[in-house]
């Protein structure tokens, strides 16, 4: 077990090296999963008090229907790729990164979040 949990670490150690732009093209795998789960974190807090607020979800318990409901409730369609591919997000048809996602979900419900007040 302790390999399996230095093997995560140094993955992260690695992502945390990254920029967001490049971390936005990191996909499918470990990563996709840890990237809904912060789809879950920030939808949760974005859309507290409606019908379309998901749970708040680490990435082991991410359940990407939900995250696609949620999303679907402000407009963006996800759209699950192959196993190494990824999911990827779209508006009106074209494809937007996943930063384009959020701040299209934040002007769509009119708050402005910052990463410390959905990420704790």
């Amino acid at each position: 077990m302790a390999k399996r949990e230095e093997a995560f670490k140094k993955i992260n150690d690695e992502l945390e090296k990254l920029s967001d732009e490049e971390l936005e093209q990191v996909a499918g795998g470990l990563w996709d999963r840890h990237q809904l789960a912060d789809d879950s974190r920030f939808l949760n807090v974005l859309l507290r008090g409606t019908d379309s607020q998901p749970e708040r979800n680490n990435w082991a318990m991410v359940t990407p229907g939900k995250i696609a409901d949620a999303w679907s409730s402000v407009g963006i369609e996800i759209k699950e790729g192959s196993l190494f591919g990824g999911h990827s997000y779209h508006l009106d048809g074209k494809e937007i990164s996943q930063s384009q996602a959020w701040a299209h979900a934040e002007s769509v419900i009119g708050k402005n979040l910052e990463r410390k007040d959905w990420d704790w």
